[in-house]
């Protein structure tokens, strides 16, 4: 009798798998290294940025839900797909847009989709059918909603005012300025929801898709989820200034930063789950995922020395384009420089000191004017040479209101003289209007989204890469509207 030798092999089935799992994460840390400087970004808003810290969390949430369908992708062949080429180059325009506007999330979004592309040119578009839901998952680690903060803060006030007036307080408002009889309240921007907004987005989300079938019941179920969350935040608001009224301001912050907390978001949760759950329609052990004609021959299937190099290539096209392209710079007019009004004269600022804010600016100028009527206006100018990451004409803590002072955004204001017209507020109260245009690649406008569109212009495609801030504003009394 002969001694045999027994050996164990591997499927070639997984085998395959392997050579596509390591094209994939090759191909991905590739990706990153190329883009490092958005993927940091995104990482750092996730840590830092209270808004966003359901993102840590997201991360093995998407993991998990991959691991669900393991087991039933596992028999389906991947392959390398030329067709992703299309994803991934329309992910490198979102970014390279993202780059030129100056605007992080479009870039980190066009990452995203980058990423996502990767995982259709290493496995093919059977697989990403069956990963379909974590991978659209994905999106919502982009960090986006900070834009929602002004009209969550007026529609909070508003909502809380509607309240007050029910419950019989008297109270008046003025932008997102609440005074009552108890004191004067800011409806701020850590108080107008976003955070808790977003965070439930990425959680009914989840929850819609692991406990409903029906498309309806699901996007009835989000929407439902969304609206609680922010009439919720209204009634907190709501309810710290009747604390007020019957305790004092100081015990109602008290109370308001005890409650106001994952405590408050959790029993948002699970009052929009507890109403919910009659119409749950999925069972708990049905399939992650339907992988019935998944195993069909794969379309547009290429080899992996020809797709690989090609899907590599595709994002570092839009990165060269844009090293290219997006340093160009020019010298500003030498004598740009406020006039003196005709009428008016130069004179020394008056009234609660005010400036605004042109992080990384080339030439700044602020000056007082005032007239013989005795209204004042103070007059700001901005210049850049170029534009880029922190030194653009529009962006968050940019213009008119300076996050690190005292004076706060209050209100939008109609348009005077086709600028965007705001209102602030200093603690006193002190109201100031302040009236913004910008010049950008050589022309006017007061719409914050037009300037953006034409510096994104400029820099795509040659354009002049100068802007400039101009920004007129009065203190209420000396020029500014009447309320």
């Amino acid at each position: 009798m002969m001694a045999g030798t027994l050996r164990l092999t591997r499927p070639k089935s997984w085998t395959r798998w392997q050579s596509h799992l390591i094209a994939l994460a090759g191909l991905a840390a590739a990706i990153l290294a190329l883009f490092y400087r958005d993927a940091a970004d995104m990482a750092g808003i996730w840590w830092h940025s209270s808004t966003f810290t359901h993102c840590l969390l997201m991360v093995p949430m998407i993991g998990w839900l991959v691991s669900q369908r393991t087991a039933l992708l596992r028999p389906l062949t991947p392959v390398y797909w030329w067709s992703a080429l299309i994803w991934m180059a329309g992910a490198g325009l979102v970014w390279l847009v993202g780059e030129a506007a100056g605007v992080g999330l479009f870039r980190q979004l066009g990452l995203m989709l980058m990423l996502q592309g990767a995982v259709a040119a290493t496995l093919g578009g059977k697989l990403v059918r069956g990963l379909l839901f974590p991978l659209a998952y994905a999106l919502l680690l982009v960090p986006f909603g900070e834009e929602l903060v002004p009209l969550l803060q007026t529609l909070t006030a508003h909502i809380s005012m509607g309240l007050l007036h029910l419950s019989g307080l008297e109270a008046r408002m003025e932008g997102v300025f609440i005074t009552t009889r108890a004191g004067f309240f800011e409806v701020a921007e850590a108080c107008s929801g976003v955070n808790f907004l977003i965070a439930m987005l990425a959680y009914s989300v989840f929850a819609a898709h692991l406990c409903f079938r029906s498309w309806p019941r699901r996007i009835v179920f989000v929407a439902s989820a969304l609206a609680t969350t922010i009439l919720a935040n209204a009634l907190r608001a709501w309810g710290t200034m009747v604390a007020a009224d019957i305790w004092g301001i100081e015990a109602a912050g008290g109370i308001d930063h005890i409650f106001y907390g994952w405590i408050f978001f959790g029993l948002v949760i699970l009052i929009v789950m507890l109403v919910a759950r009659r119409w749950f329609d999925r069972p708990a052990n049905d399939v992650a995922v339907d992988v019935r004609g998944l195993d069909a021959v794969p379309r547009f299937a290429g080899a992996a020395r020809a797709v690989l190099p090609a899907a590599l290539a595709v994002p570092l096209l839009f990165a060269g384009w844009s090293a290219l392209v997006g340093a160009r710079s020019a010298p500003l007019p030498a004598g740009m420089e406020i006039a003196v009004p005709a009428g008016w004269t130069e004179t020394i600022g008056g009234g609660t000191p005010w400036a605004p804010r042109f992080d990384g600016a080339d030439r700044l100028s602020l000056r007082h004017f005032a007239d013989a009527g005795g209204r004042r206006v103070a007059v700001a100018l901005g210049g850049y040479e170029r534009q880029a990451e922190g030194r653009e004409v529009v962006a968050f803590g940019q213009g008119a209101v300076d996050p690190d002072s005292e004076w706060a955004w209050s209100a939008a204001l109609p348009a005077i003289g086709g600028g965007k017209t705001e209102r602030l507020l200093h603690p006193g109260p002190v109201l100031r209007d302040a009236a913004t245009w910008y010049v950008v690649d050589g022309a006017a406008t007061g719409s914050p989204r037009g300037a953006k569109l034409a510096g994104l212009r400029a820099r795509l495609f040659g354009g002049d890469p100068r802007a400039l801030t101009l920004i007129v504003s009065s203190e209420e009394g000396q020029g500014a509207r009447r309320r």
